[in-house]
């Protein structure tokens, strides 16, 4: 698909900020900080639906997040890079990078503005595979954030913003203030708590992934201790991870 078909960056004064994640890697969490910004609207993992149709991935509510989301990229990329929904000036878009398949155009990407999220691939491999058993390094998302990364840091001249799960649960209201000053959004003290409960933004899928975020109220406290791999297939994915996460964390916002 041509670029030219896609809304470009400065048309408008609003913001739409990228959020490139892993699994468990409290992005549901910053979402919900985002979304507690009365100038901002949230929306969750919109290239979901099409990564689950091209790829057969069998998700948990596979058939129902296909039925009720957006399969068309397209369609989604055009929305995403599109006027701001509800006259909001900021638009945070939660994405998983491993959504992001290698045959979906990046030209669009040039409208967003783009931060990556991260977390320790023990931890998170931990977490995702009690979920999703036998994980490869494409689940993980790495590679895909990596090539984002660069890419935006090649076409801007300056490093995008990277925050790591344990430093956002260190120091929350630190964290997110030098994150929004990397963004150009002001800090709101609303993203460090939030009312319980499940939100109209939140995908068909939260059912599966999003009981402990639907019991939130704000950040809960980081791991006290590095997650341990009993199984050695994971422990080897964890060490092939390791270098794609080092590069991201070299540039991460510590608190």
């Amino acid at each position: 698909m041509k670029d030219d078909n896609h809304k470009q960056p400065g048309r408008d004064d609003s913001i739409r900020i990228a959020m490139w994640s892993g699994p468990r890697n409290i992005s549901t969490t910053l979402m919900r900080a985002w979304g507690s910004r009365a100038d901002t609207l949230v929306c969750d993992e919109p290239l979901y639906a099409h990564y689950l149709l091209a790829t057969g991935a069998p998700h948990p509510g596979r058939e129902e997040v296909i039925a009720a989301h957006e399969t068309d990229w397209r369609r989604v990329a055009d929305w995403l890079t599109g006027p701001v929904p509800e006259g909001r000036s900021v638009f945070y878009q939660k994405h998983m990078a491993k959504h992001l398949l290698s045959d979906i155009d990046r030209g669009w990407l040039d409208a967003l503005t783009h931060a990556f999220l991260i977390r320790d691939p023990a931890d998170m491999l931990a977490s995702y595979s009690r979920v999703m058993p036998d994980p490869d390094i494409g689940d993980t998302g790495l590679p895909v954030q990596w090539e984002l990364f660069e890419r935006a840091a090649q076409r801007t001249g300056v490093a995008p913003p990277v925050i790591d799960c344990d430093d956002v649960l260190s120091d929350p209201r630190g964290v997110l203030r030098r994150l929004c000053a990397a963004l150009g959004v002001a800090f709101d003290e609303a993203m460090l708590e939030w009312p319980a409960g499940r939100r109209e933004t939140d995908g068909v899928w939260a059912p599966h992934w999003y009981a402990a975020v639907e019991a939130s109220t704000g950040f809960g406290p980081p791991r006290r201790q590095r997650a341990q791999l009993d199984d050695p297939a994971l422990q080897v994915l964890s060490d092939r991870c390791r270098p794609w996460y080092e590069r991201l964390a070299a540039f991460r916002i510590t608190p």
